[in-house]
């Protein structure tokens, strides 16, 4: 099955970075990225699906109560997308919004682009 770049952009978010259980994690990003995935933060560089996914689980940990949302659909050219989200703890207002952009090949994320803004 070949995932479009809007069902890779709603997986990042819903099923990697949303996600709660390591091994449907690690399952998401298995399907999801490349595996050597190039991840741009604001303050970091990761490299390779293995360090996404260890960077994934320590986002996990310190915001555990929390959960993303898509904020607005998806847009996608081409071989970009991108997906707007809010960020907060679940069952209360966002505590922050930013912007996922990939550039996908191959049915897969190669590299992703994430933008947080300030907490409102």
């Amino acid at each position: 099955m070949t995932s479009t770049v809007a069902d890779l952009m709603r997986r990042n978010l819903l099923d990697v970075f949303n996600e709660t259980d390591p091994d449907r994690r690690a399952a998401a990003i298995a399907e999801v990225y490349a595996e050597d995935v190039v991840w741009h933060e604001a303050d970091r560089l990761i490299h390779g699906s293995q360090e996404l996914a260890a960077r994934a689980a320590e986002l996990r940990a310190t915001t555990a109560d929390w959960t993303f949302r898509p904020a607005g659909p998806v847009s996608a050219l081409d071989d970009l997308g991108h997906l707007a989200f809010a960020f907060g703890p679940a069952d209360q207002p966002n505590l922050s919004t930013g912007m996922d952009i990939a550039r996908c090949k191959d049915g897969v994320i190669v590299e992703l682009y994430t933008f947080v803004n300030a907490p409102s």
